[in-house]
């Protein structure tokens, strides 16, 4: 039979609610999470003397206040945050900004009062404009008009960090993205002011250095408190479509410097040697110059003097300069003279051998050569046995030509 059927007990089959006269108690129930609270913060003697019936009226809300101070100061520790090396911390309150903090231990007005964002002021972040690391080429940021009205393809990576938490929590929503435009704005203004060759060949680092300089100019107005660190030409050429031909060109130009170093190499080479040589000459030339001076001078001085002392004694003086030109002509011939006076013995004379002891020189066209040649043409040696007459010919021929010299 069911609870609620005539004949019943009336009472509900779910833990005892047929006992209940009324609503729950409102004061036990406080009076119960006092109880609580007060083992946890040490007021258990308060809680006897309720048990024993001691209870005045107000401690219900002394319970109530032991929560809320509990609650406050939970709350307060919430306040306190750590602010990491290298990090700085941005507070406002309400929204409005009221200071920045340093590394190390902090406190603030818990939520929702104040706010702290952390900001790492030393990590070095960077944007990639015209390609991307996983993707590769992006040609919509990366083909670019130059000056002589030519595509090139450049891809550029920036290195910055923060150098002003503030202005970089505050003044720009989308930091990254804002750099990125900007990246890109100053890129195609530096570009399109140059050539094509100025582009791909020796101009890059005065490309990257204008790039940098205008972005950090830009950047610098916007108050972006984002500092520049490096700009990085990742690549710069002609688009794909040309990539053949342009590699032809640089071939020839290649070749044509190739040529040109090569040219100028030898004639590096040559023009100092033809210099020096030619040098040389005017030298050589300058120096038979002052030689054949310095002779004629000194002969026409000498006879000068000769002169002065043939006037003083003509047949002495005439005498002597005959006598040195003998000498002079005589002392580079072959010539052998032997003066045989009244004398008939027999002489040996190996001309042959004295003739091969004596150094080579030339015979003058007016020096005689009798005897030379005689021996010349025969070369044998002569022995005590060959006739007497034939030798004494021979010195007789030269004894002869030797006083006819000295009469002359």
């Amino acid at each position: 039979m069911s609870w609620n059927e005539p004949g019943g007990d009336k009472k509900d089959p779910w833990s005892g609610r047929g006992d209940q006269k009324g609503p729950p108690d409102l004061d036990e129930a406080i009076r119960s999470l006092q109880e609580k609270l007060g083992k946890i913060f040490g007021g258990g003697g308060d809680g006897d003397e309720r048990s024993s019936g001691g209870s005045s009226s107000g401690n219900p809300m002394k319970g109530v206040g032991f929560l809320a101070v509990g609650a406050v100061v939970l709350w307060g520790f919430s306040g306190f945050y750590i602010v990491d090396e290298g990090n700085h911390g941005v507070e406002t309150r309400f929204g409005k900004y009221i200071g920045t903090t340093q590394s190390g231990v902090n406190w603030h007005l818990p939520a929702p009062i104040e706010q702290v964002q952390i900001v790492n002021v030393k990590q070095q972040r960077f944007i990639e404009v015209g390609y991307r690391k996983d993707a590769g080429s992006v040609p919509k940021e990366a083909l670019m008009l130059t000056k002589d009205e030519n595509y090139v393809d450049v891809r550029l990576a920036v290195q910055y960090q923060v150098k002003d938490a503030r202005d970089f929590t505050f003044n720009i929503v989308d930091p990254a993205e804002t750099l990125k435009q900007v990246t890109e704005s100053a890129q195609r203004g530096v570009i399109g002011s140059s050539t094509m060759d100025f582009v791909l060949t020796e101009g890059r680092s005065e490309i990257v250095t204008q790039i940098k300089k205008e972005i950090q100019d830009v950047m610098d107005s916007y108050k972006s408190g984002i500092q520049i660190t490096s700009v990085n030409l990742q690549d710069a050429q002609p688009p794909e479509q040309v990539q053949n031909s342009f590699e032809d060109a640089i071939k020839a130009r290649e070749d044509e410097q190739r040529l040109i170093n090569e040219a100028e190499a030898y004639s590096n080479d040559v023009v100092p040697k033809a210099r020096g040589a030619a040098a040389r000459k005017i030298q050589e030339a300058e120096g038979y110059k002052e030689q054949v001076i310095a002779q004629a001078q000194g002969e026409t001085n000498r006879f000068s003097k000769l002169l002065a002392e043939y006037i003083k004694a003509p047949d002495i003086t005439r005498k002597r300069l005959y006598i040195e030109s003998m000498e002079s002509v005589l002392a580079g011939t072959n010539t052998v003279l032997v003066d045989v006076k009244n004398g008939n013995n027999l002489l040996y004379l190996p001309l042959d051998k004295m003739m091969q002891h004596q150094p080579p020189s030339s015979i003058p066209m007016n020096t005689p050569q009798s005897t030379v040649d005689l021996d010349q043409a025969q070369p044998h040696t002569r022995t005590q046995t060959q006739p007497a007459l034939e030798e004494e010919h021979v010195v007789e021929r030269s004894s002869a030509r030797g006083r006819d010299t000295r009469g002359r």
